[in-house]
């Protein structure tokens, strides 16, 4: 039976059956009903395509149309998306109001201007990837060849500004325009893919000393409610040394996303002197919003990311949280019928978090240009379990696990982030790379920290058994090292301008102040000073040099150690 015009045959929340024509194919984009709500093929039976809709589908009923449009879940990508707010399918939210209606957003257009200047010639023969010309904005943009493309340009634009949707060049008789459509679930093409060898500074001391992350490396940051999670991902949102960012808002609460709108909005991008705001995308998919669209956002974050890198860009996805995207995961998966597997999630879920996982990478892109895409996961297990399966899965597939402690938190201890149960796969590699930048003691001292904070928390327990003073000198100071650590170094305060972000520069010094009186202290206890009398010493100085050094200061972090060093002397005569 040939169907000319497919309708709707059944509906179940986001699930919606329609009748199949034979030219549809999965992840075809359909429009759906006289509002014509986006959604997606996710499966295909005979004459029957079953449909994932993306917006509330109260009013659908059987026999309203279906209209496939011939082509994948795409989205638009160009310069517009710097600075701008967006729904899970990179839909603009500027100007729709206080409510979102079904169907497509009402939004402003986008008529702004971009200043291009041209870089080749009419007549030069290019293929994919390569720059026909640079675009002025926040970031270094470029007008590139499109994948798939090659041939000799026909005709290229003058100098001059011009709107996203206007032809620019030619290439092989093809239209090139600054804005272009790319499936979000497919990756785009590179070259190939280079190892990570490249530090992501992130301003986070905790992070960078301990368990750094490399640029296009992957890390998921699990922690029960309360441990600080959206607190962290946000600080390396407004401070990491990434080009571009792009921070996808999935399921999360809709303050705490319009903190994030607003706060980027007011800080000053130490690059440009602009505002933050203007190189980062924020892809806004609240808890109020439809929770299918959870399911593509992250998609949408990463292709929004990989169109950046391709202009050599090293860019940053911020997936807030992973959880709520398995959640919608696991709610479609049951109006399906599939098979639960653990928890209810779909027996696919450990693929799906990999194929997410997988798209980060630092790359040689088709124009020979290097670029990257780190992409950091939030995830939320319930009641702090680590063991369930999203936690579970997505630990296998990550280089780094910024863990987050509770006890910690309740502590006010930020960030919360455990010596204890994270971990590092790219420090061996970024040792290499620090000892190449200058720093070589960079690998001695993070084994140094860490050693010292593991023997503080052994002794610990011990400490609450028997008490401080039955252990010997030495033990003692392991446990004064540690706190000297914690408080000294580790701990950052996220509202101070001095010490919510910390170059490295700054937590070199912080570390090496720290170990030096550490030092003092075993060598005091050593030539018979009593571990009470090296205890009683203020060390304010030290503790509080973190705040009262500037972000790129280490002047008086060294006077800070030495005022401590003075007073050690004096206790020890």
């Amino acid at each position: 039976m040939t169907i000319t015009s497919p309708r709707i045959l059944r509906v179940a929340g986001p699930l919606v059956e329609t009748e199949c024509p034979a030219s549809v194919s999965m992840h075809d984009l359909v429009l759906l009903g006289t509002a014509r709500l986006p959604g997606e093929v996710v499966a295909v039976q005979g004459d029957t395509a079953t449909v994932q809709a993306y917006e509330y589908t109260g009013g659908l009923a059987p026999g309203h149309p279906a209209e496939p449009q011939g082509h994948p879940l795409s989205v638009l990508l160009g310069p517009g998306l710097l600075g701008g707010v967006f729904d899970g399918l990179l839909r603009p939210l500027s100007g729709t109001g206080d409510l979102l209606l079904p169907g497509v957003p009402s939004g402003t257009p986008d008529r702004r201007g971009w200043r291009f200047a041209p870089r080749v010639a009419e007549g030069a023969v290019v293929a994919a990837g390569d720059v026909l010309g640079d675009i002025a904005a926040a970031v270094r943009l470029r007008l590139l060849v499109p994948p798939g493309l090659f041939g000799a340009v026909s005709g290229v634009a003058d100098a001059g500004e011009y709107t996203a949707d206007t032809a620019l060049a030619a290439v092989a008789g093809h239209e090139v325009r600054m804005a272009q459509s790319w499936p979000v679930r497919r990756p785009r093409p590179v070259a190939g893919r280079l190892p990570s060898e490249l530090p992501l500074h992130t301003g986070q001391r905790a992070v960078d000393l301990l368990f750094p992350v490399a640029r296009g490396s992957t890390v998921a940051v699990p922690g029960g409610f309360g441990t600080g999670k959206t607190m962290l991902l946000q600080q390396i949102a407004k401070w990491c040394d990434a080009d571009v960012i792009v921070y996808v808002g999935c399921g999360e609460r809709g303050n705490e996303m319009a903190d994030v709108i607003e706060e980027l909005a007011e800080l000053s991008d130490p690059r440009t002197g602009g505002r933050l705001s203007e190189r980062t995308v924020t892809i806004a998919n609240t808890s109020n919003m439809p929770m299918m669209a959870r399911e593509a956002s992250v998609h949408t974050g990463v292709t929004v990311a990989e169109y950046f890198r391709d202009m050599g860009l090293d860019v940053v996805v911020i997936a807030d949280s992973t959880s709520r995207w398995a959640e919608a995961l696991r709610e479609f998966a049951s109006r399906m019928g599939e098979l639960p597997a653990e928890e209810g999630y779909p027996a696919g879920l450990a693929s799906q978090l990999a194929a997410f996982y997988e798209r980060a990478a630092a790359v040689r892109t088709l124009g020979g240009a290097t670029g990257s895409v780190t992409v950091l996961g939030a995830v939320s297990p319930p009641g702090g379990d680590r063991t369930e399966p999203v936690t579970a899965h997505t630990e296998r597939f990550v280089r780094c696990l910024w863990g987050l402690d509770r006890d910690l938190a309740y502590a006010r201890h930020y960030p919360a982030v455990s010596w204890t149960d994270s971990f590092s796969r790219d420090a061996p590699a970024l040792a290499t790379a620090h000892a190449r930048a200058g720093d070589p003691d960079w690998a001695p001292r993070r084994g140094r920290v860490a050693r010292l904070l593991a023997e503080a928390d052994r002794l610990a327990d011990l400490v609450e058994l028997v008490g401080i003073t039955a252990l010997p000198p030495r033990e003692r100071i392991s446990v004064l090292a540690g706190r000297l650590l914690r408080e000294a170094v580790i701990q950052q305060n996220a509202l101070s301008p001095a010490d919510a972000y910390s170059t490295p520069g700054k937590t070199a010094a912080l570390v090496a102040a720290t170990l030096t009186v550490v030092d003092r202290c075993l060598e005091l206890v050593d030539h018979g000073t009593g571990a009470d009398l090296v205890e009683a010493v203020d060390f304010t100085p030290l503790l509080r040099a973190r705040e009262s050094a500037g972000p790129a200061e280490t002047a008086p972090v060294a006077a800070a150690r030495d005022t401590v060093l003075t007073r050690l002397a004096e206790a020890a005569e």
